[in-house]
């Protein structure tokens, strides 16, 4: 249909006028669709049931604080005195429950009153969200990734050391240890820690409590573990074996002479793909009992050309490798074991949106708990938003050499673009509670998907 220039321009004469009165307007009608999710998970109350053993509580309640910083990430924003920009919304405050929101003091101290067994049984309730959904896709082999991730303040809060930071050296931060699940891509659990501490730090004892947790909902599913160098132990590997748990771990054969001795003057290497070679041994440390399956891969790349370049003139590429030893009691070949190590980047992947698009980064109080609070309200908020599309899209694959995720994930920011910033009205024609927004028919038959999807899954 053509469509003539006076039906499609207009012309701008002034500015308008500003004018500030109360209405009930709201900037993010699509915080109906996760009210409707909350309802289905029946997240208030298992968040009541968090903190149901703390006899004196805040007139707001500890488990209303922890949704709000929930719904705080799902917007969006980061500093807790951002709260001032949306405290009056009132899809919000339904959503909350409340009249009104806490002010930042009062936000602040609560989260600076939170108890270990608080936090503790919070950690529990986001791991069980996890395992929940799980138990529901019934998977025969689930894939845990292990890594730990430093998280940075200029200055001082309860439990930060100064450690390694590669960004910014002396800076005190946390260094928590995550457990990621491969096929959801969710946070199933972390293990809270100082910045002065090894990546290996208690690892192994929360590797354990990791495993057994998949085990009591998949008790028949094939368990596997990939992990980086840092995690390079006869201790790890002792109990992966015991436990019957197929692992990969990257092995930092720089610092066994021996072996890398048998690199340096391997002859004999092995075709694995047109870049990269391989071959691999039964061997074992000196200190160690047993022998295990390492696997050496050398990749071919080009060697940086740092003098000056002359356009004009052919400068030929000089080729050199790069090395890396995997160690695993996989018996598949070793393309798929090297291919199924690799897919461990995921999980980086998964760390950049936690800090971009979560606030995973940012240190909100001086107290270590409520500090773990807002960590763990981050971590709640990513896994939502996975949930929300596990529930209302179709999975899309199954398990693949590199353990991708079985969905194709939106990254929360596009979801708060698409779905969650759009504004609306709250009006009350014939005494009943209408949200109403701009006609908009992409927008329409989003949310109504989503809201639907939501209570056929229910």
């Amino acid at each position: 249909m053509k469509i003539s220039r006076s039906e499609t321009h207009c012309k701008t004469y002034a500015i308008p006028a500003l004018r500030f009165e109360e209405q009930q307007l709201t900037s993010f009608s699509g915080l109906l669709i996760f009210q409707r999710l909350f309802d289905a998970l029946s997240l208030s109350s298992r968040l009541r049931n968090c903190f149901r053993h703390v006899k004196v509580t805040p007139i707001f309640g500890y488990s209303r604080i922890v949704l709000l910083l929930v719904v705080h990430m799902l917007l969006g924003y980061r500093e807790l005195r951002s709260i001032r920009y949306y405290e009056e919304d009132p899809l919000v405050q339904r959503l909350l429950g409340l009249k009104r929101l806490p002010d930042v003091a009062t936000l602040s101290r609560t989260l600076s009153s939170v108890d270990d067994h608080s936090v503790n049984k919070l950690q529990g309730l986001n791991g069980q969200l996890v395992l929940d959904r799980l138990s529901r896709l019934e998977l025969n082999r689930v894939t845990l990734d292990f890594d730990g991730s430093v998280i940075g303040t200029g200055r001082f809060a309860e439990g930060t050391a100064i450690g390694y930071n590669r960004k910014k050296k002396g800076q005190r931060s946390y260094y928590p240890l995550f457990c990621t699940l491969a096929q959801t891509g969710q946070v199933l659990d972390v293990l809270h820690r100082s910045g002065n501490v090894h990546d290996s730090n208690g690892a192994q004892t929360f590797l354990s409590d990791c495993i057994e947790q998949v085990k009591s909902v998949l008790p028949r599913a094939v368990i596997e573990v990939r992990m980086d160098s840092a995690f390079f132990s006869d201790a790890i590997i002792a109990v992966l074996d015991q436990k019957k748990i197929e692992y990969s771990i990257s092995v930092p054969f720089e610092r066994l002479v021996a072996l890398k001795e048998q690199i340096e003057s391997r002859q004999r290497w092995y075709d694995m793909n047109r870049q990269c070679d391989y071959f691999e041994i039964q061997w074992k440390p000196k200190c160690w009992l047993e022998r295990h399956r390492f696997i050496a891969v050398r990749k071919t790349v080009k060697k940086q050309t740092k003098q000056p370049v002359q356009l004009d003139l052919f400068i030929p590429y000089e080729q050199g490798y790069e090395f890396k030893v995997i160690i695993t009691n996989k018996t598949t070949t070793a393309n798929h074991v090297v291919a199924y190590h690799n897919g461990r980047g995921s999980q980086e992947g998964i760390f950049a949106e936690l800090k971009s698009q979560n606030q995973l980064d940012y240190v909100p109080t001086r107290t270590w708990n409520g500090n773990k609070v807002y960590m763990l309200a981050t971590l709640l908020a990513h896994n939502l938003s996975r949930e929300l599309q596990m529930r209302v899209n179709p999975r899309k694959r199954n398990t693949v050499t590199k353990r991708k995720s079985l969905w194709p994930f939106e990254q929360l920011n596009s979801l708060r673009q698409r779905i969650i910033q759009r504004a609306g009205r709250l009006i009350r024609p014939n005494g009943k509670i209408t949200l109403s927004m701009n006609a908009n028919k992409t927008v329409e038959n989003e949310l109504l998907h989503y809201l639907n999807a939501i209570e056929q899954a229910a």
